[in-house]
């Protein structure tokens, strides 16, 4: 994906920091309700997302807490995993046991480009998120969830409804099957790029990089 001449790293850092104030500065999840964030990060560009928010966080003061099993041998993958590192954040191959032992939660495993069906150990995964009582962002797109369509009719995902969801670069046509509280991230977005896909921007405030979409509104959905 390309949009507006950034590169894959750039949209990955602006898409990281959007997802990051979703769940600080909207009080989402502020740091009174718990510093303990567990990210459950896939192979793709969703999980480069959600490495990022991972740092970010962990500069908020919260403490992150990272499930990568199908780690990328992509060089920028492996930057952005020795950066948390470098910030001591852990890393974790046992999701379920640290679901028990956590605040929050950033779904940052499947996003714009998931299809087909969904395998271990993400399946597991989950599953555990669709009966977690404990809150969860998702990036972009509920994992499991098709862009077009929303929550699959069977599987892994069928009753996967999280509490917020903070798209990327604009909302995706699933939005309308989703009932939680939504965000939008994409305020590098040109008035050009907005034009030729027919977008709405946001009226962001300040210096946020999100902006909330009031319930029973959408700005229009495309993909970018």
């Amino acid at each position: 994906m390309s949009v507006g001449a950034f590169s894959l790293d750039q949209l990955m850092e602006l898409a990281g920091l959007s997802v990051s104030q979703a769940d600080k500065v909207y009080q989402v999840h502020p740091p009174e309700k718990g510093k303990r964030v567990l990210v459950a990060v896939g192979p793709g560009n969703n999980g480069g997302d959600g490495l990022v928010a991972a740092r970010h966080l962990w500069h908020y003061g919260y403490q992150p807490t990272v499930f990568y099993p199908k780690q990328s041998k992509n060089e920028l993958y492996q930057r952005l995993s020795e950066q948390l590192k470098n910030l001591g954040v852990s890393f974790t191959d046992d999701f379920e046991g640290t679901l028990k032992e956590t605040d929050h939660v950033v779904d940052s495993i499947f996003g714009f480009s998931f299809s087909g069906e969904v395998r271990e150990p993400f399946a597991a995964v989950i599953t555990a998120l669709e009966n977690t009582k404990i809150p969860v962002t998702a990036v972009d797109a509920p994992s499991s969830w098709s862009i077009e369509d929303g929550p699959p009719s069977s599987g892994p995902g069928a009753k996967f409804i999280p509490e917020y969801l903070i798209s990327l670069t604009a909302p995706k046509p699933l939005v309308s099957h989703f009932k939680g509280r939504h965000f939008v991230g994409g305020r590098f977005l040109p008035p050009s790029v907005a034009k030729k896909y027919n977008l709405d921007i946001p009226d962001y405030k300040g210096v946020d990089q999100i902006v909330e979409i009031p319930a029973g509104e959408n700005a229009k959905s495309q993909k970018v």
